[in-house]
């Protein structure tokens, strides 16, 4: 009789365990991918990671405090241009950390001319390079006339970036034979972890099972198509969306 009183009770404290640990998991990337911004000043964005190196002083031979990632956001308190002519900003990274850095390696959406040189900036990349400043700028500067520009390089970074996969994702899976008896051959292919970086970004790749070829899901040439409609990119963005529905 006691067993029988105890298992609706035991039941209940299970189920509500199990949604309080589904719902704390379902906040849990929320708040991981929530940016920390930085107090005071102006806010801007690392863009340049090979000029983000933090300095004591507004010099490049100073000692260096940390070097910053690309896509960190920093607060812009003063700039000042050095003796050598190189413009530098002071910056709070978090409530202890501040120091000097490149100016060039920042971009505001507040100050004339970083769109420009943002875009310029990601035309001169590898794939995923191209894709995670793309990023930043439709972050950045939703306003900026180059938007169409920029969803279209980064769409077409994320396509070469599914045929080097590909050639990736193949080579490891011949090397090491995928048992016949073991969970469908296509789902190794969307495990592969060579993914998980361009997913962090947003990308999304769709698989051909019968060529075994990754292909980009053209998420930025639809939304291209849907927004500028009238642009000379929206022309470009549905050739490429014709030829992905091939």
């Amino acid at each position: 009789m006691l067993t029988f009183r105890a298992r609706p009770f035991i039941s209940r404290i299970q189920t509500f365990c199990l949604a309080s640990f589904v719902v704390s998991m379902s906040l849990v990337p929320a708040f991981a991918q929530k940016k920390h911004v930085p107090p005071g000043g102006s806010l801007a964005v690392v863009a340049d990671e090979r000029l983000a190196a933090l300095r004591v002083a507004p010099n490049l031979s100073a000692r260096l405090i940390r070097r910053l990632g690309r896509g960190k956001l920093v607060s812009v308190r003063s700039a000042v241009r050095n003796r050598e002519g190189v413009l530098f900003s002071h910056v709070v990274v978090t409530r202890r950390t501040s120091g000097w850095v490149q100016s060039e390696a920042l971009v505001m959406s507040g100050r004339n001319g970083d769109d420009q040189r943002l875009a310029h900036l990601i035309g001169g990349t590898d794939e995923f390079e191209r894709i995670a400043r793309a990023r930043i700028f439709l972050e950045t500067f939703p306003r900026s006339s180059l938007r169409p520009k920029v969803l279209l390089a980064l769409g077409d970074a994320a396509e070469a970036g599914a045929q080097q996969l590909s050639r990736e994702a193949k080579r490891r899976f011949e090397r090491r034979e995928i048992p016949t008896d073991s969970a469908p051959e296509f789902s190794y292919y969307l495990n592969y972890n060579g993914l998980d970086r361009y997913n962090r970004q947003g990308v999304i790749f769709t698989f051909d099972r019968t060529t075994k070829q990754f292909h980009y899901d053209g998420a930025t040439w639809r939304e291209i198509v849907r927004k500028y409609p009238d642009s000379p990119e929206a022309a470009e963005a549905r050739q490429r969306l014709a030829m992905l529905g091939k």
